[in-house]
């Protein structure tokens, strides 16, 4: 691979060689030598290379509608590589899978170990804004009622940010069918915390209760806003947005 030279760039084939742009910058290298669709659809040498992309697809295609569901806890926000970073998950929850053969395996069967469990509940959506680190209170799921409860919150263990006045904290149970590929996230209504917010007890049920197939997630969310002249505007940065999967129903 080398850089082209010129005062027109070359983009395409010619005489045995690749023009093309990779990172805005013009590259020439000898043509050939890569995979085509044909060998790797039919020859027997491309089966890993076949099973690796059709469980890529899959995993793929979850990321897509699983960062839609989460779409109400971070709507007007986008982050920065959570797309990649999901992908890391949803390939680990792929690997659990020991039952399907290989090229067939699937997020959801891998979800429903209890390692698969764990790695939904201890990834770091947010880095930025750890759940984690905003709320550190005890979190308590009873899938009986489907309420969430925070415990012994003393508001002067929340790190407001710079400009913040507020936090609002926003739960929700998503039914995720990862198969089917198609979910429903019933809300609770969310709880303001001021800097002199004095419950020591927080306890959210969603407004609609679950009812179908798919497997429930407890997700729970911060935002900070900031109060001014008596109307709350949202922090649109990266530390100021976050949430988390507090728990999911193995019944």
């Amino acid at each position: 691979m080398a850089k082209q030279k010129g005062i027109i760039p070359i983009v395409g084939t010619l005489g045995g060689f690749n023009f093309y742009y990779l990172k805005g910058k013009p590259i020439v290298r000898v043509a050939g030598g890569g995979f085509n669709g044909k060998a790797i659809k039919t020859k027997a040498s491309m089966q890993r290379v076949r099973e690796n992309g059709s469980e890529f697809g899959h995993c793929s295609r979850v990321n897509k509608i699983f960062r839609q569901a989460l779409h109400p806890f971070y709507a007007g926000y986008t982050f920065s590589h959570f797309h990649s970073r999901l992908m890391t998950l949803f390939t680990r929850l792929k690997t659990l899978d020991t039952t399907s053969a290989r090229g067939a395996r699937r997020v959801g069967i891998g979800v429903d170990t209890a390692i698969g469990v764990r790695e939904l509940c201890d990834f770091e959506y947010t880095p930025d804004c750890r759940l984690q680190t905003v709320l550190p209170f005890p979190f308590s799921m009873d899938w009986g009622t489907y309420t969430l409860s925070i415990s012994d919150v003393d508001v002067s263990q929340i790190p407001f940010i710079s400009g913040a006045t507020h936090v609002v904290v926003q739960f929700g149970v998503l039914d995720f069918d990862f198969e089917a590929l198609n979910y429903h996230l019933h809300l609770a209504d969310v709880v303001l915390i001021s800097k002199t917010f004095s419950d020591t007890l927080i306890s959210m049920t969603p407004n609609t209760i679950p009812s179908g197939t798919g497997t429930l997630l407890a997700v729970c969310g911060v935002r900070y806003y900031q109060e001014v002249a008596g109307v709350l505007y949202e922090l649109n940065r990266s530390e100021a947005v976050g949430f988390g999967v507090v728990g999911v129903d193995v019944n």
